[in-house]
C-alpha cells in the first residue's frame, strides 16, 4: 500500500518506522521542512523511505504529492487538516489523521459525503484509542447511564508548579484547553466550558485531577445519542494544573492572545521523553437487571532504551493511526466514506501488530 504521510515531526517519525518497518507500506514522507526531513533520512530504520519538500499548507501543493498514492496519512498541525482532507478528496486517496478539533472533524465528515473513498480523522489517542474502549464497553450494557473517559499524557518526574512537561503539540494543548466541550447530561447532547468541571482521584497510587477539555470524544456523542444518560471526557493533570492555566487563559486574558501563550510554553516549560499515558474509562448501566460499572485502566509508558527511544505520547498515537490504517488495509472497516472510531472493535485493535502497544501496557488492578 502506497502511503503519503504528511508531517516529519516527533509523531511523524514514530509512524515512519512502524508503517515502514512493517514491510507492507511503501512510505512518502512530506514536509515543509528538510532538516526534518533529513533526520528521516539519516534513521537506519527508515532506509528506503522517500522523502519531498512541500508546502504543507497549501492544498494545491499537497494535491500534488498524492498523486499516484493509495492513502494520507496526515500529522500536520489539527489547523492544517481541511486542507489536508480537501487535498485527499480531489486526489481520489484514502485520509487518516490525528485531529482533535472539532471544526475540522466536522468539515472533514462533510468532505466525505459522497466520496469513493474512506475519510478517517482523530485516529490517536484521545479522540481516538479512548473512543474505541468508551464504545466497547458501552455495548455490553442492557441499558447505558453512564460513560466517563480520561486520558493523561503527564511527565513522569514532575518539577515545575504546573506540574507538566510538553510531551505534545503546545497547538494542540492551547486548542483543547480554549474551545467548548461536547458532552451529553440528562440524555441530551450540550457544551461545557474547558477547564470546568474539576474532580480529583487516585489511580494506581497517585493523585490526579481531571477537568473538561474540547475534542477527546470524537463522534462518540453522536453515535451514543439517546441511549446514554451522562458522558464526557476528561483530560488528567496532576493537582494544582487546572487552576495555573485557570489563572494564564483568564485571569490574564491568554485566551485571547494564544500565540504569545504558546511561546512563552515553548520557551520556559521543557519538553521531556519520559512520560506516562493514563487511559481510565468507567461505563455502568443495567445487565440483565442489575446496576453494574466496568472499568478499562491502563498506564502506557515510554520507552528509554538508548538506540531508540519513544516516549508513551509518541507509543500511543502513532499506533492509534498505524493501526487503523492497517485494519482498513486488511479489510476490516468500512472502505469508503467517512469511518467513526466507534466502528474499530476494540479487540481487533489489541490483536493488531501495532495496537499491540497499548495490550502490552500494565494493566491498573487497584483502584481508589
Amino acid at each position: 500500500m502506497r502511503i503519503t504521510l504528511l508531517g516529519a515531526g516527533h509523531i511523524g517519525q514514530t509512524i515512519t518506522r512502524l508503517l515502514h518497518g512493517s514491510g507492507d507500506y511503501r512510505v512518502t514522507v512530506v514536509d515543509r521542512s528538510a532538516a526534518a526531513l533529513a533526520k528521516i533520512s539519516a534513521d537506519p530504520a527508515c532506509a528506503g523511505v522517500a522523502t519531498r519538500v512541500a508546502e504543507t499548507a497549501d492544498a494545491a501543493g499537497v494535491g500534488a504529492v498524492l498523486r499516484g498514492q493509495d492513502a494520507v496519512v496526515n500529522a500536520l498541525p489539527y489547523h492544517l487538516a481541511t486542507v489536508a482532507a480537501t487535498a485527499a478528496r480531489e486526489a481520489g486517496v484514502h485520509y487518516f489523521d490525528l485531529t482533535e478539533d472539532v471544526a475540522a472533524t466536522r468539515a472533514i465528515k462533510a468532505l466525505a459525503e459522497g466520496a469513493r473513498t474512506a475519510f478517517m480523522p482523530q485516529c490517536g489517542l484521545a479522540p481516538g484509542f479512548i473512543g474505541i474502549v468508551a464504545h466497547h464497553l458501552a455495548r455490553s450494557f442492557d441499558t447505558l447511564h453512564e460513560v466517563k473517559m480520561r486520558v493523561g499524557a503527564l511527565p513522569a518526574f514532575p518539577t515545575n508548579s504546573l506540574k507538566y512537561n510538553l510531551t505534545w503539540s503546545v497547538d494542540g494543548l492551547i486548542n483543547e484547553y480554549c474551545h467548548p466541550c461536547e458532552a451529553i447530561r440528562g440524555g441530551r447532547n450540550i457544551e461545557v466550558l474547558p477547564l470546568e468541571g474539576l474532580e480529583h482521584f487516585s489511580l494506581d497510587g497517585t493523585e490526579y485531577e481531571a477537568f473538561n477539555t474540547s475534542g477527546g470524544l470524537g463522534t462518540l456523542c453522536e453515535t451514543l445519542a439517546g441511549r446514554v444518560q451522562t458522558l464526557d471526557y476528561k483530560s488528567v493533570r496532576y493537582p494544582g494544573h487546572r487552576d495555573l492555566m485557570k489563572m494564564l487563559l483568564e485571569e490574564l486574558q491568554l485566551n485571547q492572545d494564544t500565540e504569545t501563550l504558546k511561546a512563552i510554553m515553548r520557551r520556559s516549560i521543557p519538553s521531556t521523553m519520559q512520560d506516562v499515558v493514563l487511559v481510565f474509562v468507567t461505563a455502568s448501566g443495567l445487565r440483565d437487571g442489575s446496576l453494574v460499572q466496568e472499568v478499562f485502566a491502563r498506564k502506557i509508558f515510554a520507552d528509554r532504551s538508548e538506540k531508540a527511544p519513544l516516549s508513551a505520547i509518541q507509543i500511543t498515537t502513532a499506533a492509534g493511526i498505524c493501526a487503523a490504517v492497517d485494519l482498513f488495509r486488511e479489510g476490516k472497516l468500512p472502505q469508503q466514506g467517512f469511518i467513526r472510531q466507534e466502528q474499530v472493535a476494540l479487540p481487533d485493535f489489541l490483536a493488531n501488530r501495532f495496537g499491540a502497544a497499548y495490550q502490552q501496557s500494565r494493566q491498573v488492578e487497584s483502584i481508589g
